[in-house]
């Protein structure tokens, strides 16, 4: 029986080491051999899943991978959502997506049980499968749906990114020849699994190649750089707001410690920045820091990564680079002409088999983001010396901050459930640390006065940390065009 490629993949590196961690180590032969026994747990007694949508709630490491796998290896598609979502956030993504089982680790199970209940799904925890059931387990087509993961949008609702085994395949395959990856190198995970950052340029990648990953179920500053400084890993893949706090950590350490790091990070042979714009003076200090120039690249969770920096070759702060192998990328302009010539904006389209399938149960919205059979970003760029600089998104309403793409328009609806706001405009403000800062322009009713840290205690278990507003600004009315529409760009200036 013919498996998808990334079985096969796995039974060749057969013992190499696929996670370590400080505790335990396992190999290759032991993710297949787990993922095969959840997925006999998991299709009880149907013989495919048949493209059912399983939600996935698991800390990153071995059993993640090993719960993806067994979905994928039973038919199943995978809807990893985020741990620390709040309630109503995991509810939107399970009832939109249609899920029918939550697969979760001990840590998660309860969490989400009473959810679960309420919506009459199946709740399997990983922890509690032991049985080494053996069954022949089905074959799936590489067109077959494999993935929906959620991403925020222009309207106030995320939007499931569908993406097929064959889809995963090519934005897998594209960065492993552009990066060089092998099974030599060994990579830190620290990015959360329900983006496409941590699911497909590292473990994604580092599995594919037989690569080692170490998983951390967050980003520790201590904890990493005491690893660098053991010479743990080949590659290092983090957002812009990560790099600024080790260059923060860098400059604090004593001298002593100071030389250490560094002569750990001087030895990794790639370091990646991506997921939010890296700025100039970031690249700069990390590169005289550490010797070490980042490769700055761009991708979306609907085409995994489109464009890069060269790994044998210039890496210029502030642009994003030349498209990768297998990506076909063009410039249209705001008048419909495709640009030509270089120094000329437009905003940014791509082709691919790296491209994703649809927007899930979203006919129109998949409709208006493909123009001839090329799926409009709706960031615009120049090109410039033959590397494409992004200019910025074509909405207003999309804010990039600490690698996070987030809907503006979904945070004012958050905010406006507060009983003090009446109106509030969301906008995103540069910011060093995080790329761009959440903001909120907001009018207020009644005498108590509301400021900042209450603002954000207040928004604590209503919505993700990460959206959380940084700045406030209370205004006696936000400012309106002709039409009475709020304008972000008058927003903006009330700021400056």
């Amino acid at each position: 029986m013919s498996e998808l490629p990334f079985i096969e993949r796995a039974k060749a590196h057969g013992d190499r080491i696929a996670f370590r961690t400080s505790e335990q180590s396992h190999t290759y032969r032991q993710l297949l051999d787990r993922s095969g026994v959840i997925a006999a747990e998991l299709l009880a007694d149907a013989d495919d899943l048949q493209e059912a949508r399983l939600a996935l709630l698991v800390t990153p490491g071995f059993e993640y991978s090993t719960a993806q796998w067994a979905i994928w290896r039973a038919g199943g598609v995978v809807v990893p959502i985020c741990l620390s979502a709040t309630e109503s956030e995991w509810e939107y993504a399970l009832t939109d997506s249609q899920a029918s089982v939550v697969v979760a680790d001990g840590s998660n199970v309860a969490k989400i049980a009473s959810l679960c209940e309420k919506l009459a799904l199946r709740l399997v925890s990983v922890d509690s499968i032991n049985a080494e059931v053996s069954r022949s387990l089905p074959e799936i087509n590489p067109n077959r749906q494999a993935m929906i993961l959620y991403t925020s949008g222009t309207t106030s609702k995320p939007k499931g990114v569908v993406t097929t085994h064959a889809i995963i395949q090519a934005q897998i395959e594209s960065l492993v020849q552009a990066w060089e990856w092998s099974a030599d190198d060994r990579i830190p995970m620290f990015l959360p699994l329900h983006h496409i950052h941590g699911i497909i340029n590292i473990t994604g990648c580092a599995l594919w190649s037989g690569a080692v990953v170490e998983p951390f179920s967050r980003f520790d500053t201590n904890s990493i750089l005491g690893r660098v400084r053991e010479d743990a890993y080949t590659l290092f893949m983090a957002v812009p707001t990560i790099y600024v706090k080790l260059i923060q950590a860098i400059e604090a350490a004593s001298e002593a410690d100071r030389t250490a790091i560094l002569a750990g990070f001087r030895k990794l042979r790639l370091m990646v920045s991506g997921s939010a714009a890296l700025p100039a003076s970031v690249h700069e200090r990390w590169a005289e820091l550490t010797g070490q120039e980042l490769l700055e690249r761009y991708g979306m969770t609907e085409i995994g990564m489109a464009i890069s920096n060269l790994y044998r070759g210039e890496r210029r702060p502030g642009v994003v680079g030349a498209p990768l192998p297998r990506v076909e990328v063009r410039l249209k302009a705001e008048n419909g002409a495709v640009v030509t010539v270089e120094d000329e904006p437009g905003e940014i389209q791509v082709r691919g088999p790296g491209v994703f399938q649809a927007y899930w149960n979203r006919p129109e919205a998949t409709a208006d983001c493909f123009e001839e059979g090329w799926f409009r970003t709706g960031d615009m760029a120049v090109l410039e010396r033959g590397y494409y600089r992004i200019m910025g998104r074509l909405s207003v309403d999309i804010i990039k901050s600490g690698g996070y793409k987030l809907s503006a328009l979904e945070i004012e609806a958050g905010l406006l459930e507060h009983p003090q706001i009446a109106e509030c405009a969301v906008i995103g403000l540069p910011d060093e640390t995080w790329g761009e800062a959440v903001t909120a322009a907001c009018v207020v009713t009644g005498d108590a006065p509301i400021d900042i840290a209450m603002l954000r205690d207040w928004c604590k278990g209503r919505m993700s940390a990460y959206k959380i507003p940084q700045r406030l600004l209370v205004v006696n009315e936000l400012p309106r065009n002709a039409m009475g529409k709020v304008t972000k760009s008058a927003v903006r200036a009330l700021f400056q």
